[in-house]
């Protein structure tokens, strides 16, 4: 009897054991790699890694690209025998590149925390890539010195206040009326320097000229969406490029900094000037508060520092918001085993749901993420993104999307930023730079 006994709780022992070792391995085999596309948060990632190691007992390894060197990294890395298992795509054009590696995740916790779907990249009924953080660009403006500007008893404008300002009618009319005060305001020029140095002038051949391009395929496009219908234009007409050298003519005759130089000019420089109080106004997104906050001297006060939409005088602007997108979404390795997939989802659903993670979301990285798992306390409490979140949940304006994400190449924007450049050093017409977005865009989808 008791050697029957010993012979049936031996085998109970060896299923057992079996049964462990196979789950253990299963551990073993899973794992979590997350390329990083963003340089300046590679830290951040590191420490969150060791923290969810420590609350889950699941390594997360953290490589970081080098700045402007994703693509070339992820090529590197996705064909390897340990590939990343979590990587990035850069919207609509991000995923056409990598759509053989993308994971459908329509069943995942992490696409039922978006809040607005249409966000996230499908095709068919798949779900492929879910942004994680949503930012936002438009007019900053330091509103101590547009007060002091609105109470001059001699001001042309009848606006008592910045936010009053609804087209670029009267924009126009503040801005140039301040170049006329601005001994009087104690500023250098309204507007920031306008930096056209090469691989300075993303703000302008990619940011500003997202707006008329956008309201020219919203006429045309055959789609809803504004990205999708550039993606699929061979060639455009630029029909509002009068409209963009409105505004374009606008920031550098209103500037701190003659046009003659703005080729030497950099966007650190531009937020600099605007820091230390030289310059009323600058468009950028809300990413360059940390710029502002780190200026040595910086005299704007946090409480002063909001936005306004890009008003170009196109028709249908009126109740028109700031430019809201995003370029960053993850997706989950399609080739990586079953058990790492499940891995990295649970990882990221961890990011954006638990207590530990959200912290760092909010207070480390500092994003405005689209998920409804995040509360209004919950979101960072910098100056500028508290204005993007604004815009956000207003219902009466409409915002206008990034369908920049859908622009045909580098190259186009290289060659639209040297028009610019060529442009304000009056080395072209305004017609020349015209003919160059528009035939650049051609040559580039063609």
């Amino acid at each position: 009897m008791k050697r029957k006994l010993l012979s049936l709780l031996t085998a109970i022992f060896c299923v057992i054991s079996c049964f462990s070792l196979a789950s253990c391995g299963e551990k073993e085999k899973s794992q979590v790699y997350f390329l990083n596309f963003k340089p300046e948060s590679a830290s951040v990632y590191e420490k969150l890694a060791k923290e969810y190691e420590e609350e889950t007992g699941i390594k997360v390894k953290v490589v970081t690209a080098a700045a402007n060197n994703y693509e070339q990294t992820l090529k590197s890395e996705i064909a390897k025998n340990d590939a990343p298992t979590i990587f990035q795509v850069n919207g609509p054009i991000g995923y056409n590149s990598w759509k053989n590696y993308c994971l459908d995740i329509k069943d995942s916790r992490l696409y039922s925390f978006l809040s607005d779907k249409d966000l996230a990249i499908t095709e068919g009924d798949g779900v492929y890539a879910i942004p994680y953080v949503v930012e936002g660009y438009g007019i900053i403006y330091n509103d101590a010195i547009m007060k002091k500007y609105f109470a001059l008893p001699d001001k042309k404008s009848n606006l008592t206040d910045a936010k009053e300002i609804d087209s670029f009618e009267s924009l126009k009319t503040v801005v140039e009326d301040m170049t006329a005060k601005k001994e009087q305001l104690g500023i250098k020029g309204v507007f920031a320097s306008t930096s056209l140095s090469s691989g300075e002038d993303w703000r302008w051949q990619t940011h500003l000229l997202n707006v008329p391009l956008y309201y020219e395929i919203l006429e045309k496009g055959k789609k809803p969406d504004a990205t999708l219908s550039l993606l699929d234009a061979n060639e455009i007409e630029f029909k509002y490029a009068d409209k963009f050298s409105g505004i374009f003519d606008l920031y550098t005759n209103n500037s701190t900094t003659a046009k003659t130089l703005l080729g030497s000019k950099s966007v650190a420089d531009s937020m600099a000037e605007f820091a230390l109080g030289e310059a009323a106004m600058v468009q950028n997104g809300n990413w360059a508060w940390s710029q502002i906050a780190g200026v040595k001297g910086n005299t704007v006060k946090e409480s002063d520092i909001k936005m306004l939409p890009i008003y170009m005088g196109i028709e249908g602007e009126k109740g028109q918001g700031i430019c809201i997108g995003t370029e960053n979404y993850f997706a989950i390795n399609k080739n990586a085993d079953e058990a790492s997939q499940k891995a990295s989802l649970d990882f990221l659903e961890w990011l954006f749901s638990s207590k530990t993670g959200k912290k760092y979301v909010t207070e480390y990285l500092g994003f405005i993420t689209p998920f409804n798992t995040f509360t209004e306390s919950e979101l960072p409490n910098d100056p500028l993104a508290k204005e993007i979140a604004a815009y956000m949940n207003n219902d009466s304006i409409k915002n206008i999307p990034w369908a920049f994400s859908a622009f045909p190449s580098e190259n186009f924007k290289k060659d639209v930023g040297s028009a610019l450049l060529d442009y304000v050093q009056g080395a072209k017409k305004w017609d020349e730079v015209k003919k160059t977005v528009s035939d650049s865009w051609k040559r580039e989808r063609g």
